[in-house]
């Protein structure tokens, strides 16, 4: 039986998202031990627990011998063919410069999500103006670079020279940049045209320490 993601409990939703950011970085399911640690957990029943319920909502599909398969989100059968993505630095945190001098790290990406073809890099979210859209402080952001996007897009936007990760929408010349949080300081940002959109969230996953 399938389940919507929106539907999970909130640790169903730690643990598959904990599970897509070790997919994403070595390529396969994590062992219980292992999403007990990514966790925080002192008890591997509880990890083991977390994985039977996201079995039991069509997540996760048990291969015999072999742990588990992702069934949603990223490619998971065996060691998933990857790219090399740049870490460009932390948004609403100043200018994003996507130059060779300024990488900090490059981090292996299933080529599920930075598909070849397109140009692609990572920054570190800061603050919580998105954490409704699951966007946390410190999370890796894939973003793929591109100049325009669509209605409800989430984006990577310079404003005032600093990049800004928002939902975007566009009405004539207007342009509305909509955060999703918790704390009500955080407003839209009304804007013309003359702005820039740096790329576009493909996803974002708690960043590997």
């Amino acid at each position: 039986m399938y389940m919507s993601e929106e539907n999970l409990s909130p640790k169903a939703k730690e643990a598959l998202r904990q599970i897509r950011n070790i997919v994403m970085h070595f390529g396969k399911v994590p062992s219980v031990r292992q999403l007990m640690t990514a966790l925080g957990y002192k008890s591997p029943r509880s990890a083991m627990l977390l994985l039977n319920d996201l079995e039991a909502t069509g997540f996760l599909k048990r291969k015999p011998g072999r742990g588990y398969q992702l069934l949603k989100g990223l490619e998971s059968d065996g060691m998933a063919q990857t790219t090399e993505v740049p870490l460009v630095g932390t948004a609403s945190c100043g200018p994003l410069m996507i130059a060779e001098e300024n990488i900090e790290a490059m981090i292996p990406v299933s080529v599920k999500l930075a598909r070849p073809g397109g140009r692609y890099f990572l920054l570190q979210a800061h603050g919580d103006s998105m954490n409704k859209a699951d966007i946390n402080d410190g999370d890796l952001v894939l973003v793929k670079q591109q100049s325009t996007a669509d209605n409800g897009q989430k984006i990577v936007a310079l404003v005032d020279d600093e990049a800004t990760i928002k939902e975007f929408y566009k009405k004539g010349n207007v342009v509305i940049l909509k955060p999703h949080s918790t704390n009500r300081k955080h407003q839209p940002i009304i804007l013309t045209e003359e702005f820039q959109i740096q790329g576009v969230v493909v996803v974002s996953l708690p960043r590997m320490e």
